[in-house]
């Protein structure tokens, strides 16, 4: 493949810029760039999902199959679309698992490799995050086509499935199967990549063989984050105030149970002022769902006996006077996220609790979010549409919106998802200065261990008793 003198509109007025790439047989590319660079659009070239303005490209694949946060983000706006449950009064389960991947035989293998024999019969809107994940990648993987785009493979998976990834892409590798790895975690490029394309502001940057272009200095100043954070901006209301003794959170044999699965039971789990907790497990062991039941985002929450910020669930309180008190970075969230909004307004609805904003902004609102965007370095974003913007660039956002009132409780289930390195560890250093402000309590779900801040003295880790079904969680100190 072949591209010569390319130019072409994205959706933030911006033009792509490629002035010659080329990607033969026998190399192995990475495209790697920051947060809104162009990476994604330079890899919907390859599979000519771009309308050129200018520029020719000589030699197109046939077939291009895509595994990324946005094609599985395409997957679940899909079945929400198609699902009839507020129209018929009946709940429906949507598309089932085995008939997104059917015929089962034909991916056995990769069906028991991830894990997911369990979910089949399940409806595909009520998978994980992570388990949704591996769908994709069932579908992906079955497929024949020409070439395999990978934007951010691992992103949502567990530990023994980014294991089970690894070694299937490896042996893909090694047969000659031609891969495109699209990159925010240099760290996770296998070792076979033997190229990269570098992008920055919507150009091709630097490219060439890939120890060349990651030793660039040009390329180094990009994805080093070496700076001093700012001081955060003033919380606009007072800290919350509870009864001496009295916990953040009580929950008393906690249960999650949905039809025939149950993800957990008999959980006492009590969160103290200034605790901070880290929650791990395997994809799909229920660790968003508990979360949820936090939120009031889980009708389960008035199943059990459940006491949030000095309030009793199911004692008249409206799901306000919870919300209030928390801060909220999650996928689920941002997939939410589908009417218009523009990034100004996504991070002021985080003031007042709402998926958008349905008034208009006040003017002390607006400088409290400008401060906030402009310490995330997006500021000059503030009026662009935020589905224009890149998936990292939207979970900076929805990071800011979690931060911008400086909750009581802050829960960050995978907030690194879709981070570039700069971004990422500009995000672990906010966590750690909010750690030394002793101002809220942190709950962190991830993935990877090496993220969890060491501050973070509490552990609440999930484990399979029987797949797919109950599990046994551990409450520990670290």
């Amino acid at each position: 493949m072949k591209f010569e003198a390319i130019q072409a509109k994205l959706h933030d007025g911006r033009y792509l810029k490629v002035a010659q790439w080329e990607v033969t047989d026998g190399q192995f590319w990475a495209i790697a760039g920051t947060n809104g660079s162009g990476k994604t659009a330079l890899s919907c070239l390859l599979g000519d999902q771009v309308k050129l303005s200018h520029g020719a490209v000589d030699g197109l694949l046939d077939s291009v199959a895509y595994v990324s946060l946005e094609a599985q983000a395409e997957l679940i706006e899909h079945e929400r679309k198609v699902d009839e449950s507020d129209l018929t009064d009946m709940a429906s389960k949507g598309t089932l698992v085995r008939d997104l991947i059917a015929p089962v035989e034909d991916v056995a293998a990769l069906v028991d490799g991830l894990g997911i024999r369990h979910l089949l019969d399940q409806g595909f809107r009520s998978l994980s995050t992570g388990e949704s994940r591996k769908v994709l990648w069932v579908s992906r993987l079955r497929q024949q086509q020409d070439l395999l785009v990978l934007d951010e493979p691992y992103e949502g998976l567990d530990v023994n499935s980014r294991a089970y990834i690894k070694q299937c892409l490896d042996d893909l590798a090694s047969q000659g199967r031609r891969i495109v790895w699209v990159a925010n975690r240099l760290d996770e490029l296998p070792d076979w990549i033997t190229h990269v394309a570098f992008m920055h502001d919507a150009e091709l940057l630097a490219q060439g063989p890939r120890q060349e272009v990651l030793a660039l200095p040009e390329v180094n100043a990009l994805i080093h984050f070496d700076k001093e954070l700012p001081e955060l901006p003033l919380a606009p209301v007072p800290p919350l105030q509870l009864a001496d003794g009295e916990p953040l959170v009580c929950l008393t044999q906690g249960r999650i149970q949905y039809e025939e699965r149950v993800l957990f039971d008999q959980l006492d789990w009590t969160i103290t002022p200034g605790q901070h907790w880290a929650v791990q497990g395997p994809n799909g062991c229920g660790k968003t769902s508990l979360l949820q039941m936090l939120t009031g985002d889980n009708p389960q929450c008035y199943r059990n006996n459940l006491r949030l910020f000095g309030i009793q669930r199911g004692t008249g309180e409206s799901i306000w006077d919870i919300k209030k008190h928390i801060g909220l970075v999650s996928a689920s969230l941002q997939w939410q996220y589908r009417a218009s909004t523009n990034v100004i307004s996504a991070l002021v609805s985080g003031l007042h609790d709402s998926i958008g904003l349905y008034k208009a902004v006040r003017d002390d609102d607006k400088k409290l979010a400008l401060q906030w965007l402009d310490i995330l370095g997006l500021k000059e974003k503030a009026n662009q549409s935020l589905q224009h913007l890149s998936y990292g660039e939207q979970r900076l956002v929805l990071i800011g919106r979690a931060l911008i009132k400086q909750p009581a409780l802050l829960i960050l289930d995978e907030p690194c998802q879709g981070l570039d390195d700069l971004s990422r560890h500009m995000v672990l250093a906010f966590i750690n200065r909010l750690v030394e402000q002793q101002r809220m309590t942190m709950l962190y779900v991830t993935h990877h261990a090496d993220e969890i801040p060491t501050e973070f003295s509490h552990r609440l880790v999930f484990q399979p008793q029987a797949e797919g079904r109950s599990l046994i969680l551990q409450v520990t100190e670290a």
